[in-house]
């Protein structure tokens, strides 16, 4: 007997958001089992709108406060307190992020990442160990030094002059002090949510992949480029790390070589991340059925997307998974043999990308009122 079902999607990007996919989603489940007890649990990958859905999810308090934007203006922005205020969720595209800035103002040789580090101090200040960041959608590609400024480590040329902050200083660097370091960063647990395996320097980047879409020019970006890696060497000289190649250094414009240097973090898979966080599994483990979805679900869900990461959570409790999407693309086959046990699109007829988004909550509902009739079918069977 179905007792509970567990909604667990991501956003339709350009679309639905996480939490609307999942009302919509509930809706169509409750025209067939209209008392059926569901779950709300919307997902992210760690980029922009993570702190939503978690907040969502978890029931978190938001913590308010001013920061500085990826130009130093000052803004509203803030973070979550969860777990009885013992972790910390920061979101760094909502204080770093691109979406702040007009499109005429993008220029990564500026943009820092100060207003990311001021959240963790804040965070650090109340006594919180436990933080996790979701590190997608920067406006810069500093490798962090502005987050770590704000923590108290300085940064120095050659001739002993402290560097300032944006991506041109990081070719002027010659010396890491963190000395000064808050204290508080010893004691403490950091998790990165990150959906990229980029390394910090070379062609594949944080400068040649992202620094485009940030504002960069070609020559921009080469500067960028032999930028960090100077700031490379020079953490392996004076901090013994090699973080070069490490898979999500180059994230968010190098911030994840930044944390792993700087602050000891640990990078994970996004969606690994923030199920863990949300403490998915007890959810799941309870449950009768999970549904999932994304935009489009394909081949390259696989790799580290939010459906394929919720289905193998899951299946470690031996529950069925649906994944609704909305489109469905090649190379499906190896979705089953990693927990996904059903998937429906939304697209009920001929219809264009365009109509399908603007149709979209009713589309998602429809599908999630098949999927469920579907099951109906399958429990008479059986």
């Amino acid at each position: 007997m179905m007792k509970s079902v567990v909604l667990a999607p991501d956003s339709f990007k350009g679309s639905l958001s996480a939490q609307e996919v999942a009302l919509a989603l509930q809706e169509g489940i409750r025209r067939v089992w209209p008392d059926i007890e569901t779950v709300m649990l919307p997902v992210s990958d760690g980029g922009e709108g993570f702190l939503e859905n978690m907040k969502v999810a978890s029931q978190a308090e938001m913590v308010e406060l001013e920061a500085s934007d990826p130009l130093g203006r000052r803004i509203k922005t803030g973070y979550l307190l969860m777990h009885e205020g013992q972790t910390a969720l920061i979101e760094m595209a909502r204080v770093s992020g691109l979406t702040l800035i007009d499109e005429q103002e993008r220029n990564p040789l500026y943009t820092s990442t100060y207003g990311t580090g001021e959240l963790i101090r804040d965070a650090l200040d109340r006594g919180v160990r436990e933080l996790v960041i979701g590190i997608g959608g920067s406006a810069t590609n500093d490798g962090g030094l502005g987050m770590a400024m704000a923590l108290g480590v300085r940064f120095f040329d050659s001739a002993g002059k402290e560097l300032g902050l944006g991506g041109k200083e990081l070719n002027r660097l010659a010396k890491v002090d963190m000395s000064g370091l808050h204290t508080g960063i010893n004691e403490s647990k950091i998790t990165v949510a990150c959906d990229v395996d980029n390394p910090l320097y070379g062609p594949n980047g944080a400068a040649y992949v992202y620094g485009p879409q940030k504002g960069a020019t070609k020559e921009i970006v080469r500067e960028l480029d032999q930028g960090l890696m100077i700031l490379a060497d020079v953490i392996k000289r004076d901090l013994a790390r090699d973080v070069a190649d490490l898979p999500g250094a180059g994230a968010a414009g190098g911030l994840g070589a930044g944390l792993m240097a700087f602050l000891n973090a640990e990078l994970k898979s996004g969606i690994s991340v923030v199920l863990e966080a949300l403490r998915a599994e007890e959810v799941f483990s309870r449950a009768s059925l999970i549904v999932t979805g994304e935009g489009r679900i394909d081949g390259q869900t696989l790799h580290g997307k939010v459906p394929i990461g919720v289905a193998r959570a899951a299946k470690k409790y031996r529950k069925p998974v649906i994944a609704v999407a909305g489109g469905l693309g090649n190379n499906l086959e190896p979705l089953y043999m990693e927990g996904i046990d059903g998937l429906m699109s939304i697209v009920s007829e001929p219809m264009s990308l365009d109509e399908a988004m603007q149709k979209a909550r009713v589309l998602v509902a429809d599908a999630a009122e098949r999927v469920a009739r579907l099951l109906l079918v399958g429990r008479y069977l059986s």
